[in-house]
């Protein structure tokens, strides 16, 4: 599996300026949202990059990608025709090819040294086959997000194969049909935003658009189908990600960024110094 190309969705008319957000990187420089992520994704050797966008979208975003400008096509999703659709989107410029995949308002921070999508990555091409990022989330924060069930197959390493795929799933729903043998109480393995897909995704999409053209389109039933199909696997990354798109999440995907760089120390110093000025 030879993973050379990423593609991002960030077509969401409710969420279409998160990617344009500024933050400050781990080494103290202003950066969008988006250049962030292409960033991640060429640190773990991707070579090519499609952003999806909405209509009159472009010439923003191509002002939001920094120095890797020149390596990015666009994408046009006409009409707000769900998730999956977006996915669809790039279809054109995925090809037969396996891609990263990448949600336009998550930002990945690794806990180690090794890059989000580079751990993703390395475990795609060592397996040989799909494999989606996922974090253990709160039951609590379960209707935020795509989560899966399966069954723990890595030994040491946090590897799962998928046997269920659910969007935005209740607890109550989740506990019946999402439990993974191993994960602590309360907790459900969550999609990180992260993605190594192939074709096999795109005729899954087509199948549901067929049955059903008039629907929006979501990502996670042709993932649940992809699981019934064929082996696809499950990792949970070493980091954390964060929606910028929910309430304070750019502030926390600010402080985790902060934290993991260069200016650690001073922003540490600064945060105990205002928590202190704050009266109880």
């Amino acid at each position: 599996m030879n993973i050379r190309k990423a593609l991002i969705t960030a077509a969401n008319p409710q969420q279409r300026q998160l990617p344009l957000q500024i933050l400050i990187g781990s080494q103290g420089e202003p950066k969008s949202a988006l250049q962030l992520l292409l960033e991640e994704a060429a640190g773990a050797g991707i070579e090519e990059f499609c952003v999806v966008v909405c209509p009159g979208d472009e010439p923003a975003y191509a002002e939001a990608c920094g120095p890797l400008r020149t390596r990015v096509r666009f994408a046009e999703q006409r009409e707000p025709r769900g998730y999956g659709h977006a996915v669809l989107s790039g279809r054109e410029f995925c090809g037969d090819t396996p891609f990263l995949h990448l949600v336009g308002d998550h930002i990945p921070v690794a806990t180690g040294p090794v890059s989000c999508a580079r751990q993703l990555i390395d475990i795609a091409v060592a397996q040989n086959t799909p494999v989606s990022a996922v974090q253990p989330t709160r039951e609590n924060l379960l209707t935020s997000f795509g989560a899966v069930g399966g069954k723990l197959v890595g030994g040491d390493l946090p590897l799962y194969q998928v046997e269920a795929v659910l969007e935005k799933p209740t607890p109550t729903v989740a506990e019946q049909e999402l439990l993974v043998p191993g994960l602590r109480a309360g907790f459900f393995l969550c999609f990180f935003g992260m993605h190594v897909l192939d074709a096999d995704i795109f005729s899954l999409l087509d199948q549901q658009l067929a049955a059903a053209p008039g629907r929006r389109l979501s990502l996670s039933p042709a993932l649940h189908a992809l699981a019934a199909r064929r082996r696809y696997l499950a990792f949970a990354v070493a980091g954390q990600r964060y929606d910028i798109g929910a309430p304070y999440g750019l502030l926390f995907a600010q402080f985790a960024l902060a934290l993991a760089g260069r200016d650690r120390d001073p922003v540490l110093t600064q945060l105990v110094e205002l928590l202190a000025q704050r009266p109880r």
